[in-house]
């Protein structure tokens, strides 16, 4: 978890950028209850495993988990509830035709407060295939034994 300039958390799915090709990011909003808006001022959420869908035009983040808020009582929500993400029309519509044309999937990248918003980061993303992996693992070792190189000279 890493801070952001308003001195929030911002969450990120390292994950995603592993397994997944990203080509286009959107912003959206979430739906949320008030413990659920608590527990990610925390930083009590974990999206590794989470995904969009769209049903009837609209657009559910599923299988995010955001932990029951600590000081919370009876009315805490379902750590993995179905949660509603708020974007224009136009926009989901862009998105149904690209995913309905290349096969793609939505992946949650980030989640963030924005002027004192949740807000959600998803990407149209293409699973990379497991050599495709493999090198992107071999790329990162070698910028990083050149950063190594570097800071000894």
């Amino acid at each position: 978890m890493d801070k952001d300039n308003n001195n929030e958390k911002t969450i990120k799915n390292r994950k995603a950028f592993y397994d997944y090709e990203i080509l286009e990011k959107y912003e959206a909003g979430i739906e949320l209850k008030g413990t659920e808006v608590k527990s990610i001022r925390e930083g009590r959420v974990d999206i590794k495993d989470s995904f969009a869908r769209i049903f009837r035009n609209e657009l559910w983040l599923m299988n995010a988990h955001i932990n029951p808020y600590s000081h919370g009582n009876i009315n805490n929500h379902d750590p993995l509830r179905d949660r509603k993400l708020l974007m224009h029309r136009s926009e989901i519509i862009r998105i149904i035709t690209k995913m309905n044309k290349k096969g793609l999937a939505l992946i949650p990248l980030a989640m963030y407060f924005k002027a004192g918003r949740v807000k959600v980061e998803i990407a149209l993303a293409k699973g990379k295939k497991f050599y495709d992996k493999r090198e992107s693992i071999k790329r990162q070792d070698i910028i990083r034994e050149e950063g190594r190189h570097k800071i000894n000279m």
